[in-house]
């Protein structure tokens, strides 16, 4: 048996529980370095807690539609997957009409949740309006 050969579990079960563990230990010893700074500044748990809920939230609103986004985009790539393999089976095309199906039936997804999307929120706009103009003519 040769060496390299002789290395390989070694450098595998390293590498398995090596990586994992230095992450683990690193974002520990990070979240203890920012705590002791905190401590030597005089901050109370009380302030510190306080100014981190004072700090906007950094991430993006939640697109409450996202779900249908990709729901019928998956829908709409798995069509493209199935009327690609009906023309490869049935038609003989060639294999690079495939991806370019897919790609186009993904397109259509994306501009149908675009056309529900733009019908749903303008109908919550003249809802609004409708019920704005109903208020202010009381």
């Amino acid at each position: 048996m040769d060496f390299f050969e002789a290395i390989i579990p070694l450098f595998g079960i390293l590498f398995t529980f090596g990586i994992p563990g230095i992450l683990i230990f690193w974002f520990r010893y990070t979240k203890h370095r920012e705590r002791m700074r905190m401590i030597e500044k005089g901050l109370t748990p009380e302030e510190i807690t306080a100014y981190f809920k004072n700090i906007k939230d950094p991430r993006k609103p939640r697109n409450p539609y996202s779900s249908l986004k990709y729901g019928i985009l998956f829908l709409f790539v798995g069509l493209g997957i199935l009327v690609a393999n009906i023309l490869y089976e049935f038609y003989d095309f060639e294999e690079g009409i495939g991806f370019g199906l897919v790609i186009t039936f993904a397109g259509l997804g994306l501009l149908v949740y675009y056309g529900i999307i733009s019908a749903k929120l303008r109908k919550e706009d003249n809802y609004e309006l409708k019920n704005n103009q109903t208020i202010a003519g009381q």
